[in-house]
């Protein structure tokens, strides 16, 4: 099987090839700088421009599937231009993919489309399952539109799978920003602390994107997330027992208005609790369901 990959060099991107190529699989990752993807990857894996200069649409066909994982990172604080970067990188890598589909000769087997929890909007405690509806909110919006980007592809025999992810834990994403603190003893829960956190482990992760690829009958949206979702207050409880360290430091709210704005209302200081019911419905297994397990793999020595 060959995979076509947008987004490949970012931090699930990476994890996601390193995970294919132990499969056998037949790596290309769509990068602006096809140079920089031999770097980071080496000789085994294919860079191709996005467009231009590289016609990877003609590599489709019942054989390929497709992953679109690109668009700007959200962390940081947001602000007007931020917020069009986030959203335009989403929607345009999206058209990218329906226009190369479009002038190919076969069509690709599947589209593994990202998304993120985002999608259902802040909760509080309510379990969220892939038939809640979408949320209110920038991020709720975001991902309406990022999914909806390749929508059309269905309509041409693309199977297609919408990956709703939440927060992954590995050597890098959102868990890297966290260790400083609390390596420092200082480290501790956000706010209030009772936002849920829906995690999982990269390893899981990459490991559920391969088998969405390579299950024919799968089809829809799909929660990407541990199914013992946490809330901050426990996650840093965890995550300091882990490393021998203190997790008693809150981060008050003012602080993090301050620093990031809008973005701390909507992702820092809220959350979801959402569960992977299709995931497991259609048989996949956790390799790490419960998340102090998962912390201490990922912080081994």
């Amino acid at each position: 099987m060959r995979a076509i990959i947008a987004g490949g060099t970012g931090f699930i991107g990476r994890a996601l090839v390193k995970e294919l190529r132990e499969h056998e699989w037949e790596v290309i990752v769509l990068s602006r700088t096809p140079s920089r993807v031999v770097d980071i990857f080496g000789g085994g894996v294919i860079g191709m421009v996005w467009n231009g200069g590289g016609d990877w649409s003609s590599l489709m066909g019942r054989q390929t599937v497709v992953v679109n994982l690109a668009g700007e990172n959200i962390s940081g604080r947001w602000t007007r231009t931020k917020k069009q970067r986030i959203l335009e990188s989403r929607v345009r890598a999206g058209q990218k993919i329906v226009q190369a589909v479009e002038s190919a000769d076969e069509p690709p087997a599947a589209l593994i489309q990202a998304s993120a929890v985002g999608y259902y909007g802040p909760h509080q405690s309510t379990p969220l399952t892939e038939e809640h509806p979408r949320g209110t909110g920038f991020l709720a919006d975001v991902t309406r539109q990022w999914e909806a980007s390749t929508k059309s592809l269905e309509k041409k025999g693309v199977r297609r799978c919408i990956i709703r992810t939440g927060v992954v834990l590995g050597h890098g994403g959102a868990l890297a920003q966290m260790l400083p603190a609390f390596r420092l003893y200082m480290g501790g829960p956000i706010g209030h602390g009772h936002q849920g956190i829906s995690w999982i482990h990269i390893k899981d992760e990459v490991r559920a994107i391969r088998f969405l690829t390579e299950n024919e009958a799968e089809t829809g949206a799909y929660n990407l997330t541990a199914p013992t979702p946490t809330d901050f207050n426990k996650f840093a409880k965890t995550l300091g027992e882990t490393l021998h360290r203190p997790s008693w430091l809150r981060t008050p709210e003012f602080v993090l208005r301050t620093l990031f704005g809008s973005m701390a209302d909507e992702v820092l200081l809220t959350g979801q609790f959402a569960l992977p019911d299709a995931l497991l419905k259609a048989g996949f297994e956790f390799r790490f369901p419960e998340l102090g397990p998962a912390l201490a793999d990922i912080l081994a020595p």
